[in-house]
């Protein structure tokens, strides 16, 4: 991969990012750009179509898709056998975040699960594989393509897919169910290019996570990592 592919996924990546959290900016003026970015890599023939929308409807898009849909975003919510595996998988993506120096907390603090804060942190990946590629350091080029292949592979790729299910299942007319499919269909494509193999299950076969009510996000292991928040990955040493 060049170095303009790498930059251009990490547009894409903290294009979506941002998309899955409440509205600051309206985002669906980006639309086209985001799309001219899709074309420009080549690997992947997937469009982002969306009727234009004010802000203010597209708050309260957001509002009717994900204020009725209760855990709908979070990884950990979709099809661990037991609550106590929530803290195990938390734990397992904290580390993640550890190694890259990627800080979770802030004004708009989110669970490490969010599917916002695991775009945001693919997208801190690719930033760091294209300076790698700019200056030339083989180690740091494997390192971040090896943890992006494996963190697609075993959290946001595994559940991404379900995701977009479950936007569709719960406000179909919502422009964020459509934003859901062309994240899903993102990630897969940029996973078979990592040559990762994602699996596809079906909603209906995965059963929510049964509740732990001793679960916070006081408890996790990521609570610590620190203070500055959902950041930019442009900031990460």
């Amino acid at each position: 991969m060049n170095n303009d592919n790498a930059i251009r996924r990490a547009q894409v990546y903290g294009f979506l990012a941002e998309a899955f959290l409440y509205p600051r900016d309206n985002w669906t003026e980006d639309i086209g750009l985001v799309t001219d970015i899709v074309r420009a890599l080549g690997w992947i023939d997937v469009r982002l179509a969306l009727p234009a929308a004010s802000f203010t409807e597209l708050q309260a898009a957001f509002r009717h898709t994900f204020g009725i849909a209760g855990s709908l975003c979070y990884e950990t919510e979709y099809g661990l056998p037991h609550e106590y595996r929530q803290s195990q998988e938390m734990a397992d993506i904290a580390g993640f975040y550890r190694a890259f120096g990627f800080q979770v907390g802030g004004q708009r603090r989110e669970r490490p699960d969010h599917v916002a804060v695991e775009l945001e942190f693919v997208h801190a990946l690719a930033l760091k594989e294209a300076y790698a590629l700019e200056t030339g350091i083989p180690e740091q080029l494997e390192i971040c393509q090896a943890a992006q292949s494996k963190f697609l592979q075993d959290h946001l790729g595994r559940w991404i897919a379900l995701f977009a299910q479950s936007v569709a299942h719960n406000a179909p007319d919502s422009l964020y169910a459509a934003l859901a499919q062309f994240t899903a269909d993102f990630v897969q494509a940029d996973a078979e290019r990592l040559g990762v193999s994602l699996d596809a299950p079906q909603l209906s076969d995965v059963q929510h996570t049964p509740f732990d009510p001793d679960f916070s996000c006081a408890d996790c292991a990521v609570a610590g990592l620190g203070e500055q928040g959902f950041i930019r990955a442009a900031d990460i040493g």
